[in-house]
């Protein structure tokens, strides 16, 4: 009596399936469904794949402009500018023009024969 209720509920899904495919056919694969499936899926990997290119370049080029510039400011540097003298050490030393010329850099002077009102 097992077997014919199990037998019975083999047959009730298979008749489910069959409807099931009667009613929702499946389209056919053509001749290029493999090709165009894989041409829209690296479509779509191209712009991951080229963005994530891009970010790894710019981060590479980071990180080799910082080791550069971090050699850059370690290399003692040799120069004529004394970092140990004051403000006004530095001041005195520096070749300024006369200071006549910076405070009264133009000055009116009339003709004598001219007569003054």
């Amino acid at each position: 009596m097992m077997n014919s209720m199990h037998g019975s509920d083999d047959q009730q899904l298979d008749a489910l399936f069959r409807a099931y495919h009667d009613a929702c056919a499946a389209p056919e694969a053509g001749v290029n469904f493999m090709p165009n499936l894989w041409a829209r899926i690296e479509s779509r990997q191209r712009f991951t794949f080229s963005f994530r290119r891009m970010a790894n370049a710019l981060t590479t080029a980071a990180v080799a402009l910082s080791l550069a510039l971090g050699v850059y400011m370690a290399i003692p540097r040799s120069s004529s500018v004394d970092y140990n003298q004051t403000y006004v050490e530095a001041l005195a030393e520096a070749n300024t023009p006369d200071s006549i010329d910076l405070v009264n850099p133009a000055s009116l002077e009339l003709p004598a024969d001219r007569p003054s009102r």
